[in-house]
């Protein structure tokens, strides 16, 4: 039996956190979660992620230098870095684009739309047994 893929969510507000991590587990995906880029940092380099979630706007360490110390990492060169963001300016997608962001999310997060995203990037889910 393959492995349900390993994503981790990155944001400031434990809300969003909750409702992120409960949605994708509840699909049967293996979830971690950090409150700030440094904090993301360190679990990415102690585990293998399928998928990165982050906020843009954090203390510590904001998602655009999290993107891009991301993907100074050997694991992390084509790994999916989705950004959840309320700003979807051009300028601030120009710089995640730059930064190596996959792509954008909008807040509020749709956990249909997460999912929906997942299946495209053709990411696996063990579903619990009822």
């Amino acid at each position: 039996m393959q492995q349900p893929s390993n994503i981790l969510v990155v944001d400031d507000a434990d809300t969003v956190l909750h409702m992120m991590q409960y949605s994708l587990a509840k699909a049967g995906y293996k979830v971690h979660t950090a409150h700030n880029g440094l904090e993301a940092l360190e679990v990415a380099q102690a585990h293998k992620f399928d998928v990165i979630f982050t906020d843009i706007h954090m203390p510590e360490m904001d998602g655009i230098s999290l993107i891009k110390a991301l993907r100074e990492l050997p694991d992390y060169e084509h790994t999916p870095i989705l950004a959840l963001t309320m700003t979807n300016t051009d300028t601030i997608k120009q710089t995640g684009k730059q930064a190596g962001a996959t792509g954008w999310v909008s807040k509020p997060v749709s956990p249909p739309k997460i999912l929906d995203l997942l299946e495209r990037f053709g990411l696996v889910a063990t579903p619990h047994l009822a």
